[in-house]
């Protein structure tokens, strides 16, 4: 099992930035493809980004791209999340997770290749 820590969010203006970081522990860090993910209040988590395990494969939802940028430190078993041009409809509890990755180039995009997932930082962008 794979302890998911995440930290950064916050209130922030649209148009604003943020950065999350999810703090991986228990496991070998780079053995796993990392997503991230968020649920704003009254709707179904959604999937954001996700990144394979070596860092070298990416994959962003249609609304965030352009936008969000997801990385990877598995010297710090760490990976993060970089939030620029915020709108208000990316209000959210966003959550990292972590999924079992036997190539170094695979990713996830659904809630059920993930086994891990970090307890939520919430962001809210206000208008």
């Amino acid at each position: 099992q794979v302890q998911l820590v995440e930290s950064g969010g916050g209130l922030v203006q649209a148009g604003g930035s943020l950065r999350l970081s999810c703090a991986a522990s228990g496991r070998t860090f780079s053995n796993y493809a990392m997503g991230w993910f968020r649920q704003a209040l009254g709707k179904e988590r959604e999937f954001v980004a996700a990144i394979s395990r070596s860092g070298e494969g990416t994959y962003y939802t249609d609304s965030v791209k352009g936008r969000f940028t997801i990385s990877r430190d598995n010297a710090k078993n760490r990976v993060y999340l970089q939030m620029n041009s915020l709108k208000p409809e990316d209000t959210a509890v966003y959550y990292c997770a972590a999924g079992r990755a036997y190539s170094g180039s695979h990713y996830y995009t659904n809630t059920g290749q993930y086994n891990d997932w970090g307890q939520g930082t919430q962001v809210t962008v206000s208008s």
